[in-house]
């Protein structure tokens, strides 16, 4: 017996338990056609939160609604080990427990680190579950365990090898907190307010000085020149000459370039070269001297004099201070400013010289700009292309090392001083042979190899995902990799479009010759009511597992996505899951109801087989409307088609037209083509709603094992007739005008009514008589009785009004309605007899102003001629 209320609390885990232990995830190479996606990995250090829920809620969908297509679906999952966040948490753990990483070992440290993953790594992949996620979680791969580390170190030897990686130094974006580089996408610009500094640098051997503005005045102690604009005839008297630097006193040349503009701050501007991005491409230009005044923690080194070791913050206050007390600040003005943030630590960057370790890109960018844009891949959203294309065409080489011990060692080996004395190897045998050989020296040891320190860039590997969860570096040819590669469809956010999307389409080309996949859906963000990113600093964003306790799963997957379009950012409000949850009631009470009826061996009515007949087409019609959706990855569209049929076409109408009437039963016939739609609709609904669906399909009968409703095959549609289809919605508007004269009038659902039109048929008109409660319908007559009128398209209906109503007041209601009627026409009339706005307006604007004038012309007629009557 079925209960009075769903309860997903204790549907939810029943039937999660019940799908995992029969393994309807689990996916084997088969004769099927595969039907792949590879999750957008999270980070290992990392909980639920809204935008998971998002895109994890969309790629279920998309795997359960393939695995009911009749296709091999694998949904692999997995976490990506987050080199510098991961770091971050376990030096912070350290630190609480009176301990510093750099007073530990490289092997201590990555002993607490996988302590530390091993404890709290698989959280965010059980919340999923929560979620409903039918992951294969037999598949779980983790960044860094040992065959998806093999891979990614194999791709760094084999790209070495090819010429595209190479160590130089180069200009880099410095985490102090994190002591490592980030690359440029990692660097989030942030407005600050701060102070614009006039410093004084005197002409050397005189007592003129010329004006320098600056921000930063800790960085003096790198200035190596101050550069101006040659066609500024101001400085043209300086030419050649020097400047002193303020209290470093060191004197550095005036030159000149281009880049300088004449009309920003004073139009001279100090040149540090370690300390500036565009100082630095000014210093190769003009071959300057690079003085690094900072140390990794942005503290002060040895260049930095008597600010040595002090932090470079507390150095700007101190050292505008003493330019002050020394006449050497001109002026301090506040000013607005950009500054270059760490979006994993929100550290403001230093800019940096670094030796690093690079990959060329031009090659590579390429042929995966080509595939986007002849659709070989396609974007969903489509706009999306513009951005790819303007990124791989203006794409710099890759900064892929980072000064982290928790990632990927780079496998580079030194064997001596020399700035190329090192080799590049899967492992330290090979590396001691390729050593040996190199240095032309058999006699080196492992002893005399020291491997670099750096870590590879976490993208590094995750851009190998698609192919290395199948292992498809260490074994090109397995069964898994050749069977399941390329994947379908990849569901992840916008703002990874470079970081990820980009270098898996790079990676899979280079490697496997194929893209990784066939289709991108962006997801949008998830923002709130203020259209503020949801996120833990602001406060804004609720805990998604909180949401899932307090609504159910179900009610939160559809809340989600019944306002998520493609690409298009979800405003979130937790009405939302409240609709959710007041869809799986009304499911519910729907299928209670079906449960309350009497069966009986009786022959079927007229007014139920009209109403099969005509949900029967409903139903293939939708099914193809909601595959096309699909097919356009408007998810949010397909949903909202499956609601309204659900809702409106079958608890609305179909159950209300079959319901038997009171204290009798329904026919067998009817009642099992009712149960049929039902299991036809929640096959429908079972991606978006999984719990709530099977248990339903599951209550419908008992069911062995491979009879459940997460392997039920979907109807794909077929057949329908649209004059069928059409002559219910005419039914349906006739049964709601009847309803809505009740309603107007206070006249009870019970007394029967009589209509008249000028029609000389209707069709389904058992299907009025049932819903309207109507006694007769007089084709072609006119009543000439008092009555209530309304148009059905262009066929006028009219119901004789009640004698139960005060007919005086009735008149004097049509009166004051037709009067302002007329005077609304008045007003469209107006404008239309307005040759300039009739001129001016857009089309569709003065095509709205002549159906207002039709329709109200219409209105006027039906109640002048109801006047008539009284």
């Amino acid at each position: 017996m079925i209960s009075d209320k769903y309860n997903p609390q204790e549907t939810e885990q029943k039937w999660y338990n019940y799908w995992l232990e029969n393994k309807y995830f689990h996916s084997e190479p088969d004769s099927r056609p595969p039907y792949t996606i590879v999750i957008p990995p999270p980070n290992v250090t990392g909980i639920l939160h809204m935008g998971h829920m998002l895109n994890n809620t969309i790629q279920d969908v998309l795997v359960r609604r393939a695995r009911m297509k009749g296709f091999n679906a694998c949904w692999v999952p997995g976490t990506d080990h987050a080199s510098i966040a991961t770091e971050a948490k376990v030096v912070a753990k350290l630190k609480s427990e009176g301990i510093n990483k750099s007073d530990i070992s490289r092997e201590e440290f990555l002993k607490h680190a996988w302590d530390w993953t091993n404890q709290y790594g698989g959280t965010i992949l059980e919340q999923l579950k929560k979620l409903g996620c039918s992951c294969d979680w037999d598949r779980t791969r983790f960044t860094l365990e040992d065959k998806l580390s093999q891979q990614v170190i194999k791709s760094f030897v084999d790209l070495y090898n090819k010429g595209l990686i190479y160590r130089g130094y180069r200009m880099v974006n410095w985490d102090p907190e994190a002591k490592t580089n980030i690359s440029d996408e990692e660097v989030i610009f942030k407005e600050q307010n701060g102070k614009l500094y006039y410093l004084k640098y005197k002409i050397e051997g005189s007592e003129d000085f010329l004006t320098v503005a600056t921000t930063r005045p800790e960085t003096i102690f790198g200035d190596v020149a101050v550069c101006i604009n040659p066609n500024d005839e101001r400085y043209a008297h300086l030419r050649g000459k020097k400047v002193i630097v303020p209290i470093v006193n060191r004197a550095i040349p005036i030159i000149e370039d281009d880049y300088v503009d004449i009309e920003f701050g004073t139009g001279a501007l100090k040149i540090t070269p370690a300390h500036d991005t565009n100082d630095y491409e000014i210093g190769i230009r003009h071959s300057l001297p690079m003085i690094d005044a900072l140390d990794d923690d942005a503290n002060l080194n040895e260049h930095g004099l008597h600010y040595a070791g002090k932090n470079r913050f507390e150095v700007r206050k101190a050292i505008a201070k003493e330019l002050e007390e020394k006449n050497l600040l001109l002026k301090a003005e506040d000013y607005v400013n950009k500054v270059g943030t760490s979006e994993r630590t929100g550290a403001v960057i230093e800019p940096k010289i670094s030796q690093q370790w690079f990959l060329k890109m031009s090659e590579i960018a390429k042929p995966a700009l080509d595939v986007v844009m002849n659709d070989e891949i396609k974007f969903h959203p489509e706009k999306f292309k513009n951005t790819y294309k303007h990124w791989m065409e203006n794409i710099r080489d890759w900064n892929i090392s980072r000064q982290l011990w928790w990632g990927q060692r780079i496998p580079a080996y030194y064997y001596g001083d020399g700035e190329n004395d090192f080799v590049v190897a899967e492992n330290s045998e090979e590396a001691l042979a390729l050593a040996r050989e190199r240095a032309n020296n058999p006699q080196l040891t492992a002893e005399n190899l020291k491997q670099d320190e750096d870590a590879l860039d976490t993208w590094f590997s995750s851009w190998l995902w698609p192919m290395s969860v199948f292992d498809g570096l260490l074994a090109p040819e397995n069964k898994d990799i050749n069977y399941y590669y390329p994947t379908a469809d990849l569901v992840t956010g916008p703002d990874i479009i470079f970081f990820w999307v980009a270098r898996m389409i790079m990676a899979g080309l280079e490697w496997k010759g194929e893209v990784p996949f066939k289709n991108v859906y962006f997801t949008g963000i998830v923002r709130d009511k203020q259209r503020r990113k949801m996120s833990k600093s602001l406060g804004n964003s609720p805990d998604p597992l909180e949401l899932i306790e307090k609504y159910g799963a179900d009610s939160v997957r559809v809340g989600i996505l019944l306002s998520s379009a493609a690409g298009n950012d979800l405003l979130f409000d937790e009405d939302l899951m409240l609709q959710g949850r007041n869809f799986a009631t009304k499911i519910w009470n729907a299928f209670r109801l079906t449960q309350g009826w009497s069966k009986e061996n009786k022959p079927s009515s007229e007014a139920e087989q009209q109403t099969i007949a005509w949900f029967e087409n409903q139903l293939n019609k939708t099914i193809l409307e909601i595959n096309e959706q699909f097919d356009k990855f408007r998810i949010s569209d397909a949903l909202h088609l499956i609601y309204k049929l659900i809702w409106d076409d079958f608890c609305s109408w179909y159950l209300e037209a079959v319901k038997p009437n009171f204290g009798e039963g329904i026919s067998l016939e009817v009642y099992d083509k009712t149960i049929y739609f039902f299991e036809e609709l929640m096959k429908l609904l079972h991606p978006f709603m999984p719990f709530l669906t099977e248990e339903l399909y599951q209550n419908i009968q008992h069911r062995g094992i491979n009879e459940a409703l997460v392997i039920a095959q979907q109807n794909s549609g077929g057949q329908f007739d649209e004059t069928t289809i059409s002559q219910f919605e005419t039914a349906k508007e006739i049964i709601s005008g009847v309803r809505n004269y009740r309603q107007s009038k206070g006249i009870s659902p019970k007394e029967q009514v009589e209509l008249f039109t000028s029609e000389k048929s209707f069709a389904n008109e058992s299907v009025i008589q049932k819903l309207a409660n109507v006694s007769a319908i007089h084709y072609a007559e006119k009543t000439d009785k008092p009555s209530f009128t309304f148009l059905v398209g262009a066929v006028e209906i009219s119901v004789p009004l009640s004698e139960n109503l005060d007919l005086g007041e009735e008149k004097k209601k049509t009166e004051e309605e037709l009067t302002y009627l007329k005077g609304f026409l008045v007003s469209v009339e107006k404008k239309l007899s307005n040759e300039k706005f009739v001129a001016n307006a857009k089309p569709e604007i003065v095509e709205t102003e002549r159906k207002k004038q039709k329709d109200t012309l219409e209105k006027i007629a039906i109640l002048e001629e109801k006047l008539k009557g009284f």
